[in-house]
């Protein structure tokens, strides 16, 4: 969710008397160096200026299980280096003040994050709030009016950061984008700014072969839905972005159960890793219509309820089909047709099929899709409304439609 991702408004045409979309306009920038394969965590140490004071961030410990940090620590050994451990899955706020202190205390100049899309989200927000004279909490929670992630303007330096991926899921490693959580009000909000773009990312498979299973899960479904929310939407003549989205959704369908069966199978890793990357890189977003609104409500439930960020879409994304098929109705058929291989049925059956093989594939990785499997029932709902509207998200969706009555039905067919 990085840079412009409601940005422009849809041009509308009309041809032979019925209304079509065209590709908006748009302005494209990724500046990241992607460092790809095995045993490519040695090259950190050409990346990093040799005179750099380096903070290195993770999260619990588990890469000095699997043999990550040693390998980090062997590439930086000219380099002089401190870390800082403990950044959580959803990133809060006040942990990562703590890291704020630690890079102005000790004059960090470069910040290496090592870990999945929570450390790298969180290694945003360090680096972005080491220089700002206020708050760095207003660099997430200003936004426009309506605008469901904040631009950060007030942003004008951010301290120079690179990442070693151990989790693919969130494209953080080749994005701008971030989403902060925090403990005393219960919010978890996304912000972005082009000064937020790694340097470079060091992309290794095997680093995430010892990945539990519900974390691969997790991270297959967050890349499927992002390009979900890219592709779902409005038919735009944009056929390059279609066949690409298509491309890294079925992708996903085919390599997830090698994944799941083996999770050394590297070749199977290194497709699912580099899914991730693209997934969210805004490759497949220029000059499209985007939704989110299955990220918005996810986001509400993690905050509330706790549950896991590839949990919460899992359970939202075949209800808000649902509850859209007429509005998306075009690009449902075609995502039927074309990603899930089904050909006979009127589009209504056609319909119900593609929202059910969805949550089929989904509950195949293990992961549960109804908000009942996770002890929410029907009186949780207000309160998931009420947080919507707190955060002025009344207008999701690609239409702007999805108002908090639309939430609400979404919801509720979610049980």
């Amino acid at each position: 969710m990085c840079s412009d991702c409601n940005a422009g408004a849809l041009n509308i045409y009309l041809f032979k008397g019925e209304a079509f979309m065209a590709m908006q306009n748009f302005v494209f920038y990724n500046p990241v160096k992607i460092i790809f394969g095995e045993n490519q965590i040695a090259e950190i140490a050409n990346e990093i200026p040799k005179e750099s004071k380096v903070l290195i961030t993770y999260g619990g410990g588990s890469i000095k299980k699997n043999g990550v940090y040693d390998q980090v620590i062997k590439a930086l050994e000219n380099h002089t280096v401190l870390e800082f451990a403990g950044i959580e899955p959803n990133p809060k706020y006040e942990t990562l003040m703590q890291a704020i202190e630690v890079c102005r205390k000790e004059s960090i100049d470069f910040v290496l994050a090592v870990g999945g899309g929570s450390v790298i989200d969180g290694t945003k927000f360090i680096v972005a709030g080491v220089n700002y004279a206020g708050d760095p909490w207003e660099l997430v929670a200003k936004r426009e009016p309506g605008a469901f992630i904040s631009s950060a303007p007030d942003l004008t330096s951010a301290v120079p950061f690179g990442t070693v991926l151990t989790l693919p899921a969130t494209s953080s490693e080749m994005n701008c984008g971030a989403v902060i959580s925090r403990k005393d009000s219960a919010d978890k909000l996304a912000f972005s700014n082009p000064l937020l773009f790694p340097k470079f990312s060091v992309l290794d498979p095997v680093t995430t072969f010892t990945l539990p299973d519900n974390q691969t899960s997790n991270g297959i479904i967050d890349i499927y839905i992002h390009v979900i929310e890219q592709y779902l939407t409005i038919p735009m003549n944009a056929p390059i972005q279609d066949w690409m989205a298509e491309g890294i959704l079925k992708t996903l369908i085919e390599e997830a159960p090698k994944v799941m069966q083996n999770g050394k199978d590297y070749d199977a890793r290194a497709n699912i890793m580099w899914a991730g990357a693209i997934g969210l890189n805004g490759w497949i977003s220029p000059g499209v219509a985007q939704d989110w609104a299955t990220h918005m409500l996810g986001h509400e439930l993690t905050a509330k309820y706790g549950l896991d960020h590839g949990q919460t879409l899992a359970v939202v994304l075949p209800s808000l089909m649902d509850v859209k098929r007429e509005q998306k109705s075009e690009k449902i058929l075609q995502y039927a047709r074309r990603v899930l291989g089904i050909t006979s049925g009127s589009d209504e059956e056609v319909i119900d099929q593609a929202i059910n093989k969805t949550r089929e594939f989904f509950e195949g990785l293990g992961v549960k899709t109804r908000l009942s499997d996770y002890g929410i029932t029907a009186d949780g709902i207000a309160d998931i409304v009420a947080q919507l509207d707190k955060h002025g998200l009344t207008a999701l969706g690609e239409h702007g439609d999805i108002d908090l009555k639309a939430s609400e039905e979404i919801l509720r067919r979610a049980l």
